[in-house]
């Protein structure tokens, strides 16, 4: 996997490298599935490389992909890992800046349903971002709203609680800067020059709110929690506003 990545990433940028032993009825050897974030980047790897002896003795047979079973017509949003990754690639480090507008403790807004001198053995943490990323050499700057919540199995345990708090805070943020970035076009031109443009078609209800009414999301606007996916990734690096004042919701 070192001695592909070497190779192809010269193209451009991978998004991932997997090789994989050959199935037994083929032989012994290997194969690998390499992606690349872009589609010209991956033709001109193929072109460059195949029957070429890049690391080996024998030349290697590469060939582009076609077809990815399961994912027809399905649009799969980058993870706020990948964006960061593919933002810095094409911006660099100081190209680009996201900041939490807010980040929200909204456990037990929708919990109406305990009756009356029912104890639940579960308890729910859940918190609600808004990120804002910005481009200033390109004038872009978008926003992205993500939920992120989880059961706490036993709600006794202080240790327990902290921790699920702070992967959920650590989920909600990730995938607001997700969200913020499906909104950013990127047009990649032959000679390497990159153009932004931003996607209206991605917009939300809440691009259009103040900052100050974005800090108090929940009690400004109806905000649908099963828009969001909850796929768990790991925190990216942001900065948090450090005048930005905490926020509990009020108890019904």
């Amino acid at each position: 996997q070192h001695s592909l990545f070497s190779v192809f990433s010269k193209f451009g940028l991978l998004y991932s490298v997997r090789a994989h032993r050959n199935a037994a009825v083929a032989g012994p050897g290997y194969y690998a599935i390499i992606k690349f974030y872009s589609a010209g980047d991956a033709s001109r790897a193929q072109r460059a490389c195949n029957g070429q002896r890049l690391f080996q003795k024998s030349p290697l047979k590469v060939c582009v992909c076609t077809k990815q079973k399961g994912f027809r017509q399905q649009v799969l949003a980058l993870n706020s890992n990948k964006c960061q990754e593919l933002a810095n690639h094409y911006f660099g480090f100081n190209g680009w800046s996201s900041r939490i507008i807010t980040l929200q403790n909204i456990s037990g807004f929708d919990g109406g349903n305990e009756e009356l001198g029912e104890t639940l053995q579960k308890r729910s943490v859940k918190y609600l971002c808004a990120v804002e990323v910005t481009l200033p050499n390109h004038g872009v700057r978008t926003r992205g709203v993500a939920l992120g919540e989880a059961d706490i199995e036993n709600s006794e345990d202080p240790l327990e609680f902290v921790t699920a708090t702070r992967r959920v805070q650590k989920l909600a943020v990730g995938k607001a800067l997700s969200s913020a970035f499906q909104k950013i076009l990127l047009v990649v031109l032959e000679n390497g020059k990159v153009a932004v443009e931003y996607d209206p078609t991605q917009e939300e209800l809440t691009d259009s709110l103040t900052e100050e009414e974005l800090k108090g999301l929940v009690q400004v606007s109806e905000l649908s929690l099963e828009q969001f996916d909850l796929e768990e990734e790991v925190l990216s690096d942001l900065s948090f506003d450090d005048e930005l004042p905490s926020r509990e919701m009020p108890s019904n």
